[in-house]
């Protein structure tokens, strides 16, 4: 063919004899995951028999196409490309069962068609979006015939935005979605000639690159009188240009090839260019000097609810579920949604009944009927949803919307696809731990006494470890070590993620090993050390915790603030925890964190003077976490441990004592001493008096109150149960001066308001009742009823029974007890 040869020839009506030797091709222009579209590109490509079928994407995926056809592939999925060189640098293009471009490769394999895709490959996107600062191109990589709002372009600008919004308000219609359902999604199925669509909206879309055309000419005149300088077109106009004279390239090939004729199957904005009469000559000009980038290509599975989404990943479809329910009912579409709908609400425990159905029918047709449309759409069975299953109510509409209008389904990719070695070892390890990907959010309790269980946890740990974020973590029901609890939701773009660890290894335990080595040297604060030692010992990573441990070792020795050594050493006594049920060597974890406590032991003191009030509230959080983490620290057997818990005493009692203390750090100490039993209460409550006395500041005291019994550490009770020291509090209050009082108010509501519902009510209870009924703060009974100065053996043994009937345990013969089988 020589440079005069044209991509096609005359106008946009009529579209020639697919199958005539040199004729012209058959162009299918198509909305991207329109059922519709879908349907009518069926009916045409049954009609014309091509020799061979063209389809909108990245030509390097020709090789997967073959993959469509096993009987593993399930759509949704999606083609990702991605930067041999920069993993994270990539692009899909998602197909559902109901986009046009699926259907056609589908109709290629079974009818033993070639298929090829003809866009701009992979390799120019990719570089061309790197070169302009951009991480991942959109979802689809390519234009759409209803592109999202925000895409580029130039005037008159909602036409490129949205061609079908533009054809929508020509026809009188304020609504694009309602009138593409009404025009093509509701046309008869099967009805007419099929290639009738493909001729109506050839001609529209024609009409309206014409109307776009004129605005750029007008807006290049108005430029050039105003100086400016004249381009062709934005960003968006360059890169649509480029990509079609690439298609015209591979169409005028394939016409040369196959004599049988070609169909082309591409997004309807790019039909008009694709029968615009272009040299090959020039479309080569556009084509050369594209960036370049070495890619690869496979499937991945992808979600309805990614379908959804407009931005990113997704492809802005509003409604996939309905979408997937119109293509593959194949009658009465409204009466099968709506049985979809009453089947999920009584699943819920809703009461709806057929009667509800047929209700419901009935007024999505007339509804239909007063707004002129052809049939029912989702708009129409959505109202009458609500109104007949949902009694109006907005609540249960909006499970239906998430479970059926949008959906959670997940597409299913063969065993066979290519994928870097990383992921197939994940593949590997899903099937031989039975943890399947699923889009729905779900929550998995763990016991890992079970080898099973135990190899899900180290699975999702070590994923985290390399940034795929497929579970996270969350509170067990359980309080026991070895539960763990996770919420699992598998995203499409997690593939990527898998894709971008595959430079860290071959596996997942030699890639995560790896990750965890290198995070530990650029690792910025003691705290970020610690916590990926945790983070190893829970992924079970002994090849990478020996230097993670040592770098760890230094940092400490080096790191002379008291804040980050009580920062880190939590997270170590952790570790300590976990490797005893996860039957893992901990003798260097020991070592460090009782190198880390004897240095916070000493530095503490010292750290807490002179404090301003951020700075002590901060400290009081890792006095907290120092005590919660000697007291696990002790329980793990180990020669030289067990001085550990006095001389921490000897730090509270110390802290507790100094005046040069913040109030809120001595009170917590106090706190945790009366609470570990080393004070006695006559004690903590001649400390409070102390602190409580008209010397002390106000702000001092509130503050000293707000450490000893605020914070969420159970003080509520401690007041509730102790009223002498209730009295001391409730006796300071009263007697701070009213200018004071305005000053501690705020502290004071933080402290109390902390405290549960019913805690409160009875704090409350025993001030109204007044110092008379509550006794004298010197008295070292209770004068409240119910309450004793000692215990009475008889009334506590009368409740002996219940207690053992709530533990499982029951009364043996003898007057013993026996253990009960839920012991």
């Amino acid at each position: 063919m020589t440079g005069t040869d044209r991509a096609g020839g005359g106008g946009p009506g009529g579209q020639g004899g697919a199958g005539e030797p040199g004729g012209r091709p058959l162009l299918l222009g198509v909305r991207h995951h329109g059922p519709g579209s879908a349907r009518a590109v069926r009916a045409a490509l049954e009609a014309t028999r091509p020799g061979v079928v063209l389809i909108e994407g990245p030509p390097e995926a020709d090789a997967l196409i073959p993959l469509a056809a096993d009987e593993d592939m399930r759509p949704p999925v999606a083609l990702l490309a991605h930067a041999v060189d920069e993993p994270g640098r990539s692009a899909f293009w998602p197909l559902a069962e109901f986009s046009p471009e699926w259907v056609a490769v589908r109709w290629a394999l079974e009818h033993d068609v070639p298929a090829r895709f003809i866009d701009l490959p992979a390799a120019h996107t990719l570089a061309w979006r790197a070169a302009d600062g951009h991480g991942d191109v959109d979802a689809d990589g390519r234009g759409d015939d209803q592109a999202p709002p925000g895409r580029s372009g130039t005037a008159p600008a909602d036409v490129r935005r949205d061609p079908l919004a533009a054809l929508a308000a020509a026809a009188g219609h304020d609504d694009p979605e309602r009138w593409w359902e009404d025009v093509i999604e509701h046309r008869g199925r099967g009805a007419g000639d099929a290639l009738a669509p493909f001729t109506a909206l050839e001609e529209a879309m024609t009409a309206l690159r014409e109307t776009e055309e004129d605005g750029e000419a007008e807006g290049g005149e108005d430029r050039e009188a105003e100086g400016g300088e004249d381009r062709e077109g934005g960003d968006g106009d360059v890169r649509d240009l480029v990509r079609e004279a690439h298609m015209r390239l591979q169409v005028r090939a394939a016409r040369r090839e196959f004599a049988e004729g070609v169909a082309v199957v591409c997004g309807a904005w790019h039909v008009p260019a694709l029968r615009r009469r272009a040299t090959v000559a020039a479309d080569r000009a556009l084509l050369k000097g594209l960036p370049r980038t070495k890619v690869d290509m496979t499937w991945v599975p992808w979600t309805h609810r990614r379908l959804s989404r407009a931005g990113g990943y997704g492809a802005g479809i509003e409604s996939p579920g309905w979408y997937g329910h119109l293509f593959a009912a194949v009658d009465r579409p409204v009466e099968r949604w709506l049985t979809k709908v009453a089947g999920l609400l009584r699943a819920e425990d809703r009461i709806v009944s057929p009667a509800h159905v047929i209700e419901a029918t009935r007024l999505a047709e007339t509804l239909a009927v007063i707004r002129g449309r052809p049939l029912p759409g989702l708009t129409e069975a959505t109202d009458a949803v609500r109104a007949v299953m949902c009694d109006g109510s907005d609540v249960p509409l909006a499970l239906v919307h998430d479970r059926l209008v949008v959906g959670d389904v997940l597409g299913e990719v063969p065993a066979g696809a290519p994928a870097v070695p990383l992921q197939r070892d994940l593949n590997r390890a899903q099937r031989r731990l039975r943890l399947r990907p699923e889009a729905p959010e779900r929550e998995l309790e763990l016991d890992l006494r079970k080898e099973t269980d135990a190899g899900r946890s180290r699975l999702l740990h070590r994923l985290r470890l390399l940034g795929v974020g497929w579970g996270e973590a969350v509170a067990s029901r359980s309080t026991g070590t070895f539960r763990e609890a996770w919420r699992l939701r598998w995203e499409p773009e997690l593939s990527v993620r898998v894709a971008e660890a595959g430079v860290w290894g071959t596996t997942v335990l030699s890639a995560a090993s790896a990750r965890a080595q290198a995070d530990a040297v650029t690792a910025r604060g003691l705290a970020e050390v610690t916590a990926l030692a945790e983070r190893c010992l829970l992924a079970e990573l002994p090849d990478a915790l020996a230097p993670v441990m040592r770098i760890l070792a230094d940092r400490a020795a080096l790191d002379t603030d008291v804040g980050h050594l009580a920062q880190a050493l939590p997270a170590l006594v952790r570790s300590l925890r976990y490797g005893d049920v996860r039957g893992t060597d901990t003798g260097a974890l020991a070592e460090v964190a009782e190198g880390l406590a004897e240095r916070v032991f000493v530095g503490l003191p010292a750290a807490c003077a002179a404090l301003d009030a951020d700075a002590a509230e901060e400290m009081r959080r890792h006095v907290d976490a120092v005590h919660t983490a000697v007291g696990l620290l002790g329980d793990a057997p180990a020669p030289g441990r067990g001085d550990l818990h006095s001389r921490w005493r000897a730090v509270l009692h110390t802290l507790s004592a100094r005046d040069t203390v913040p109030g809120v750090v001595r009170g917590r100490a106090v706190r945790l001493l009366l609470d570990d039993g080393e004070l006695a209460p006559d004690e903590a409550a001649r400390l409070m008096g102390l602190v409580l006395s008209p010397a002390t500041p106000p702000a001092d005291a509130a503050a000293w109150i707000e450490g000893f019994v605020g914070g969420g550490s159970g003080g509520g009770m401690l007041l509730l149960h102790d009223e002498r020291l209730l009295a001391l509090v409730d006796a300071w209050l009263t007697g701070v001066p009213a200018d004071a009082f305005t000053h501690v108010l705020p502290l004071l509501r933080r402290t109390f308001s902390a405290y549960e519902p019913g805690v409160r009510r009875g704090l409350g209870e025993l001030v109204r009742r007044g110092p008379e009924a509550r006794g004298s703060v010197t008295t070292a009974g209770s004068g409240v009823p119910g309450f004793a100065a000692g215990l009475d053996p008889v009334r506590a043994d009368a409740v002996l029974p219940v207690v053992r009937l709530l533990l499982g345990r029951h009364p043996a013969p003898d007057g013993g007890d026996l253990a009960g089988a839920n012991t």
